[in-house]
């Protein structure tokens, strides 16, 4: 774990994954800032919390609009979006500014595992993505620069 916990925002629309998410976060050390099942929600919770990643569902109550979160929240260089979803196939070719996808259903090992990768690039450092067989990053495109 590194030093600084991650202020975390969990958007997901199914509240026994959100609840079991809020809890592995927590065992892991993270903060959430909050829970969204909705675009609206999750935009809103975004802009008050200035999280440091948004853990971003495609399927919201809502319906397909993780992706529309996703461009919001990323337009804030503070926090870095993660795709959470079994519908990766909806994901654009751009990741719509996220760095990565974890695929549903995941384990606790690859959460933990895309959380360090994500500290570790937003602390400057190269991240290592050995043995994260359910964390894909977006493509290269010079725009997943965090400070």
């Amino acid at each position: 774990m590194t030093s600084q916990p991650l202020r975390i925002l969990v958007v997901e629309d199914e509240v026994l994954i959100a609840l079991e998410l809020e809890c592995l976060l927590d065992d892991l050390g993270h903060v959430t800032v909050g829970v969204a099942g909705s675009s609206q929600e999750a935009i809103a919770l975004g802009l008050a919390t200035h999280p440091d990643v948004a853990l971003v569902d495609i399927h919201l109550v809502d319906g397909p609009t993780g992706v529309a979160v996703a461009q919001a929240l990323s337009a804030d260089r503070r926090t870095t979006v993660v795709f959470m979803t079994a519908n990766a196939k909806r994901i654009p070719d751009d990741f719509a500014g996220a760095m990565g996808v974890i695929a549903k259903p995941y384990s606790e090992r690859v959460v933990a595992g895309a959380l360090r990768y994500v500290a570790d690039c937003r602390a400057g450092h190269a991240g290592s993505l050995d043995g994260l067989d359910g964390f894909r990053l977006a493509a290269q495109d010079g725009k997943r620069v965090h400070h």
